[in-house]
């Protein structure tokens, strides 16, 4: 699985979940660190500002007590998911494309050959 954080500009953060893990609140609020991260060292204009806001949809790790706890204490705004708009899908027709341009004719054995051809 990927999980994958982008703006306009490109993507900002990404990361691999193992095969078999269960993304929960706990795994998501370590991505959520990590994403902190990449915002300072990419966005360092966002960063000083703390003019950006999180969008993700509504499974349980990303609603969990404890993520928005996490998010609130660190200032993060989060803009609200509809249950279900089909139109507010930015994967749909901005990252899905970009990914299947890179690796348009392209086979690949295995997820690390994948990986290894975004990084």
């Amino acid at each position: 699985m990927l999980i994958v954080f982008f703006d306009i500009s490109g993507i900002v953060h990404h990361e691999y979940i193992p095969k078999g893990q269960t993304v929960n609140q706990h795994v998501y609020k370590e991505v959520l660190i990590n994403l902190r991260d990449a915002i300072r060292r990419k966005r360092p204009e966002l960063w000083s500002s703390g003019d950006y806001y999180l969008h993700h949809d509504n499974a349980p790790a990303t609603t969990a007590l404890t993520v928005r706890n996490y998010l609130a204490k660190n200032n993060v705004s989060v803009l609200p998911q509809p249950p279900y708009l089909p139109d507010l899908a930015p994967c749909d027709f901005y990252l899905f494309p970009k990914f299947k341009m890179v690796m348009k004719g392209q086979c690949y054995d295995d997820v690390d050959a994948i990986k290894q051809n975004r990084q």
